[in-house]
């Protein structure tokens, strides 16, 4: 199990910490910082990796009702390709604990823009 470090973006050039994804892995949402996770499929196949906070259940949406986060949110990364998602937006699926499944192999950057 590997915490997935953000890397601070501001003024500048910096050089990202990369991760290499497990079988399980963690990472800190600070929903006060712009923070953008980036993965990376250096694989011959398509790879799913699911972000899914540990006290996450379901979230009353207008229009909608509720609606079910409890299996996280699953991010579908092409072969020898990239996927990154603004954390802000799936911020209801990033409560409590956020644990990082099925990428292994895939390479993760956090970003956070200070």
């Amino acid at each position: 199990m590997a915490a997935i470090t953000a890397t601070a973006v501001g003024q500048g050039p910096a050089a990202p910490t990369v991760t290499t994804l497990t079988a399980a892995d963690t990472l800190t949402y600070s929903p006060q910082k712009r923070q953008l996770l980036v993965l990376e499929n250096t694989t011959a196949s398509p790879v799913t990796v699911t972000v899914d906070g540990s006290t996450g259940t379901t979230v009353a949406v207008g229009g909608l009702g509720n609606v079910d986060v409890s299996a996280g949110k699953a991010i579908t990364v092409a072969a020898n390709g990239y996927q990154y998602v603004l954390l802000s937006t799936i911020s209801a699926f990033l409560s409590g604990t956020v644990a990082v499944t099925g990428g292994v192999g895939v390479k993760a950057m956090l970003f956070e823009v200070v």
